[in-house]
């Protein structure tokens, strides 16, 4: 071939082969097309759904107004924080009354999701989540505010069992702080606190805790560290029987009730050698369940005359489902406990751990007492268990909008 056929030829192999100008040009006006086709299918394809989100609860508010104190009949919150407060010897009537106005507005406020009067970090009262706070008096308290005190309302009798600590017991005045964030606890309790001591100091402080909210469903029988259920036998709030155990009619506490706390010591270290059977056996329920020996569901009543294929009772007599029965219908309480677990000054035990039992009554005397004092005498769970705190209070009834909480003591 000579040098112009030569010529010839690759010029027609250019003109056949696509430039790169023209391959871009291609690629960008092919991409152009997809682009509007694709627009095109999602105009006539509906957009997806967008995920949902968490479900948050720190907005939840507990009302602080009404007949009753919240934190009583209201469910369990997840986290608590009981402050004692003993009175300083210069804070008379007048004092109380003007402490008590203060501390109901804050924590009317704080309950709300508002930042309390000349609260520093407002920013943590947004989120109340299911907050409460109640307040109850001791005898001291009442005394200085020259009301009449009930015959209850005084020291419990001392019980064999008892080890108590000066530290957990007695006070003038408890708060008790419940909520489902910690943060918003510590926040209320400082507030409360720090509103408080000009008039009170500070005399013991308990710290408590439930499972999270939302882990169990509403109204789920708590369980303590041994595993158990606590509180099986609870009156249901609402009901007639809930008022009739724990609401007082009468005088200045009418629509009140009265409050015991006991800090118990559980051991367990020692509960840990036990077996299952054995555990079962003290207590007198099936740990999984919580169904009594003889039954099949949790609250199935216990049948204490049940025996076994060798006559012996099915559920001990010194068992703890047995012990805290009565045969008086009026021998009844409203458990709501919560459990605690501190680093242990003992380098040879794994926890220092228990139960903050919180009970409401209407009457300490007649209700609670006649129980611990069986339960005191013989029980198979107080090989593992220790009372080393106790205090009893009387909780006024609630306020309205324009009140304040123990204004029926105070205004009387």
């Amino acid at each position: 071939m000579n040098a112009r056929s030569d010529h010839a030829a690759r010029g027609t192999e250019s003109m056949s082969r696509p430039t790169r100008r023209q391959l871009l040009f291609g690629g960008a006006a092919a991409g152009a097309g997809a682009l509007v086709a694709l627009g095109a299918e999602r105009l006539s394809t509906p957009a997806p759904a967008p995920a949902a989100g968490p479900v948050l609860h720190g907005r939840a508010v507990v009302p602080f107004h009404g007949p009753h104190q919240a934190g009583i009949a209201t469910d369990a919150t997840a986290h608590v924080t009981l402050v004692a407060l003993s009175l300083h010897p210069q804070t008379d009537r007048e004092r109380m009354r003007r402490m008590m106005r203060l501390l109901s507005d804050d924590a009317a406020r704080l309950t709300a999701g508002e930042p309390a009067l000349a609260d520093t970090e407002p920013e943590l009262a947004r989120d109340p989540a299911r907050l409460t706070v109640t307040f109850g008096f001791g005898p001291e308290f009442v005394s200085r505010a020259g009301g009449d005190s009930p015959p209850w309302l005084a020291p419990l009798p001392e019980f064999a069992i008892d080890r108590l600590q000066p530290e957990f017991t007695g006070g003038d005045l408890i708060i008790q702080v419940a909520a489902d964030d910690p943060m918003t606890v510590a926040h209320t309790t400082r507030m409360l606190l720090k509103d408080a001591r000009s008039f009170m100091r500070v005399h013991w402080v308990q710290h408590g805790f439930r499972q999270a909210h939302g882990t169990v469903a509403p109204g789920t029988t708590m369980r303590n560290l041994f595993g158990q259920v606590d509180g099986t036998a609870n009156p249901r709030p609402g009901d007639d029987d809930f008022d009739d155990v724990v609401w007082s009619v009468g005088g200045w506490l009418s629509g009140g009730t009265g409050m015991v706390v006991r800090r118990i010591r559980m051991n367990l270290d020692t509960w840990d050698e036990v077996d299952r059977g054995a555990r079962e056996f003290a207590v007198g329920r099936r740990l999984d369940t919580g169904a009594p020996l003889t039954g099949e569901r949790e609250h199935d009543e216990p049948d204490f005359a049940a025996k076994d294929r060798l006559g012996f009772p099915v559920i001990h007599d010194l068992a703890h489902i047995r012990r805290a029965r009565s045969a008086d219908p009026g021998e009844r309480i409203f458990r709501r406990g919560y459990n605690y677990d501190v680093p242990s000054s003992d380098p040879g035990s794994v926890s220092e751990s228990g139960l903050v039992f919180i009970s409401f009554q209407a009457d300490v005397s007649r209700q609670f007492t006649p129980m611990q004092e069986r339960l005191a005498k013989a029980d198979l769970l107080n090989i593992w268990t220790t009372p080393v705190g106790s205090a009893v209070f009387a909780v006024p009834p609630g306020c309205a909008p324009d009140g304040y909480i123990g204004e029926t003591l105070l205004e009387a």
